[in-house]
């Protein structure tokens, strides 16, 4: 086999999921051409993977929309040259893409979603608190049925190693903090986390780097760096590399189950995160943390949803709101 196409598209933290796996796919099979397939915004979270890998942007809001774009992006992929695909993501989308391939000749391995054990861990009532396969595990098995065996490493050194500001380059100091997520049932009080924020100030000196995207994130966060010294706010003065660039250089950082916790897991930087609606347990923690790092409440509700997208049933996210602010800034100053 000379030429493997992967397909994922969906958010920036799912997309991100797959680079440890392509790194260590990558340097196990340096002879095999591997095109990865996702949106075109992703592009840079792939440039520092090995040379026998490469990054194909779809439009899919643009010229590869509805059935007649995606019939255009397998011919400016040209498709026929492929010997095999593997599809990391399971949606009508790669579906499609799936049959067209596979009528052309071509072995595909689909991702599993798991959708029934999703269902047992997060139902209302009988939930099976019993951790799932991570999503690097489900995705080396997709790579084992076309024939790759191969195992994760340890770290993503050397794949981030040419970062100019890469923690091989200098000592980590600095705090991160990403506050928000796609969805409510993800998100710590904003109240509350300030009241992190304000702590951190008063017993450390270390810098503080806020994390989010869009105007309203960006709101929040400047009243924070305006109001508490030594606090950054990178909304819109930082691109997607310069922030793996500066997340790499940090002792720490504090994210939701969200992007930003998996873009820290890229470089290798520790991550204490906070879990509500959803639980690690679902496969999602990110690539080399720990689950003693992970935060969430002892409720008998939770986890009640997969993705963090179902409303409360008590309308107040008390899995949320009983994390207690002292207990993140305990596990924020561990050395």
């Amino acid at each position: 086999m000379h030429r493997l196409l992967v397909i994922r598209f969906s958010a920036l933290g799912d997309v991100a999921m797959t680079v440890p796996t392509l790194n260590a796919l990558a340097l196990a099979y340096p002879d095999l051409q591997i095109t990865m397939l996702s949106r075109q915004q992703h592009a840079s979270l792939f440039h520092t993977l090995p040379a026998n890998v490469c990054f194909f942007g779809a439009d899919l809001k643009g010229r590869h929309k509805g059935t007649a774009g995606l019939r255009l992006l397998l011919d400016e992929l040209d498709y026929r040259s492929y010997d095999a695909v593997a599809d990391l993501h399971n949606v009508l989308r790669t579906r499609y893409l799936d049959l067209r391939l596979r009528a052309a000749g071509k072995r595909v391995a689909i991702i599993s979603k798991n959708r029934f054990r999703r269902w047992r861990l997060t139902r209302r009532h009988l939930k099976r608190l019993t951790a799932l396969p991570t999503v690097f595990e489900r995705q080396l098995k997709v790579f084992r049925q076309l024939g790759f065996d191969f195992s994760l490493l340890p770290t993503l050194s050397p794949a981030y190693a040419s970062l100019p500001l890469g923690s091989q380059h200098v000592s980590r100091q600095g705090i991160g903090i990403a506050p928000f997520a796609a969805h409510k049932g993800k998100i710590y009080p904003l109240d509350k986390m300030e009241q992190v924020v304000a702590s951190l100030r008063e017993q450390t000196d270390e810098p503080i780097y806020l994390f989010g995207a869009g105007r309203e994130e960006n709101i929040v966060l400047q009243q924070w760096a305006e109001h508490y010294p030594n606090v950054t706010n990178t909304v819109g003065h930082y691109s997607l590399d310069e922030q793996l660039q500066l997340m790499s250089t940090l002792r720490v950082m504090l994210t939701m189950d969200s992007a930003n916790m998996h873009l820290a897991s890229l470089v290798g930087t520790r991550v204490v995160s906070l879990w509500g609606a959803t639980h690690p347990l679902n496969g999602f923690l990110g690539y080399g943390q720990q689950m003693s790092d992970c935060l969430g409440a002892d409720l008998s509700c939770r986890p009640c949803s997969a993705f963090g997208n179902k409303p409360c049933r008590y309308h107040d996210y008390r899995c949320l709101s009983s994390i207690a602010p002292d207990d993140i800034l305990k596990k924020l100053l561990e050395q």
